[in-house]
């Protein structure tokens, strides 16, 4: 259901109300065009992030949060069947009950050894927000581009919605607030009145010629001046050619199967999944030519031609499709721009962008699709729409400055942080290797793919994410940031 970005990636987001769609399996796929996007939705279910706003988890919470958040995300998703079934006004109520009691036992395992959090306990109530509101604060946020301009051809008032809709309402202020007209309160009937595209919608896709160049600073251009180390490291894993697939996240559910709700390819590591702790993940064979054994993964992408795998994290969730193997995997480690990167810890965890991102809002988002000729321009809340002979391109640019002292976080984010485009860290960080996944498809021409999410972020773009953990041997780690600050390119 983020991340994040989101990713991304984190308990409880937001549910769509889908009548028919070919993600769901309902509809069958236009001849020669792509996906057939005929869908009857009007609402999501918005609920508060509460895994965005964990700060401590002693150990003897893990598994228990863990549980929790797969519940709240398995809460929501079952609101939706709920609402499907014509159940009336009773489900958000439904809906906030559940969390209640869900976030309380979350609440108390972590008060056991540490402060108790009780500021969770406000994140119970959910709202309704309609799907033609982008991701961000009053819509305009996800239709930016990498340098905050409008894409070419784009106003803002193409968003679907006016700035003031949404501006100052902070859901986890006023968590047990309800929406002031319930789209359920007649018996399910405003499901559908507007007769909404999504899951994904045509408009979830743009032309990559019209698009404006706008990748030209960091993340995507290499470090370069004075100060910059230049050196890059790159490690070759291949292309999941094993099929190394689940619908785990180790990260953000550990113990907890399914805890994606949408399936995971994986390079590197091959003991991944969800209940891997750093002693499995250490001894574990791996895809890569240099004995890095790191984890890689990343949301599959999917051919949306309708066909179904009835199990976990596919049809079950609401991802239907062929799953498409990439066409290549370049997993690349680059400097700083401020100068000499420090060696990560082994077992360090990041995820980058919001696997919720549709309804957490694009803060921690960080999803980058393109083409191949086409890098300069970078999308974050559309898919592109390639030339013949050009390829889909997904790139994550992980965060590159570290606390210096844990390898996890709470919410699996406080721990490490972006820098600024001149390369310096916030206060207390350090700079260390920023990794790159950049990862191409083959895809049929059209609209016709579509990234798994958690069912309720309707496969938006925006929803896209990367995660990683590093196993990489100290020697290895060592030759890496060598070959970076000394500006050398190695593998």
């Amino acid at each position: 259901m983020l991340v994040g970005a989101a990713a991304l990636l984190l308990g409880g987001g937001g549910l769509a109300v889908v009548a028919t769609t070919a993600l769901a399996g309902n509809s069958q796929p236009e001849a020669g065009s792509g996906h057939q996007h005929m869908v009857n939705a009007a609402f999501t279910i918005s609920c508060p992030d509460v895994g965005e706003r964990l700060r401590t988890v002693p150990h003897s919470a893990q598994l228990p949060v863990s549980k929790g958040l797969s519940s709240l995300d398995r809460q929501v998703h079952d609101a939706y069947h709920k609402m499907m079934g014509g159940s009336g006004s009773n489900v958000l109520s439904g809906l906030k009950a559940q969390r209640q009691k869900t976030i309380n036992m979350m609440v108390t395992a972590i008060a056991k050894n540490t402060k108790r959090p009780s500021y969770l306990l406000k994140m119970s109530g959910c709202t309704m927000k309609p799907i033609t509101e982008g991701a961000g604060a009053g819509g305009n946020d996800s239709t930016k581009s990498v340098k905050d301009g409008w894409y070419q051809g784009q106003t803002q008032t193409q968003t679907g919605q006016t700035q003031d809709q949404t501006q100052g309402q902070d859901p986890n202020q006023n968590g047990s607030q309800q929406p002031s007209q319930d789209p359920n309160q007649n018996g399910g009937q405003q499901q559908g009145q507007q007769g909404q595209q999504g899951g994904p919608s045509p408009d979830d896709f743009v032309d990559i010629t019209t698009v404006q160049p706008n990748a030209d600073a960091p993340p995507f251009a290499a470090p370069k001046g004075g100060n910059a180390t230049t050196g890059s490291f790159t490690t070759e894993c291949g292309r999941n050619e094993d099929g190394h697939f689940n619908s785990d996240n180790v990260i953000v559910t550990p113990g907890v199967s399914n805890g994606a709700h949408h399936t995971h390819d994986y390079v590197g590591n091959k003991a991944t999944d969800a209940f891997s702790d750093d002693n499995k993940l250490a001894a574990s064979d791996t895809t890569c030519n240099n004995g890095d054994q790191s984890t890689h993964y990343w949301p599959v992408l999917r051919k949306l031609d309708g066909a179904a795998e009835q199990k976990p994290g596919a049809a079950q969730d609401a991802n239907v499709g062929t799953t498409l193997t990439p066409a290549t995997v370049t997993l690349k480690f680059r400097g700083s721009q401020s100068g000499q990167v420090t060696a990560m810890p082994r077992f360090l965890r990041i995820i980058t962008g919001d696997a919720k991102a549709f309804t957490n809002g694009t803060k921690n988002a960080n999803a980058s699709w393109s083409c191949t000729g086409f890098e300069d321009r970078q999308l974050k809340d559309k898919y592109p729409l390639c030339p013949q002979g050009s390829q889909v391109v997904r790139t994550f640019a992980f965060q590159n400055c570290w606390d210096g002292q844990n390898i996890d976080s709470g919410n699996h984010r406080d721990h490490v942080a972006f820098s600024d485009q001149n390369g310096t860290c916030p206060n207390g960080f350090k700079a260390i290797p920023q990794l790159t996944q950049r990862i191409t498809y083959d895809v049929p021409q059209g609209d016709s793919f579509a990234v798994d999410s958690f069912p309720e972020q309707l496969h938006k773009p925006v929803t896209d994410h990367g995660d990683f953990i590093n196993v990489m041997p100290d020697d290895l780690m060592s030759k890496a940031v060598d070959c970076i600050n000394n500006g050398q390119e190695c593998t």
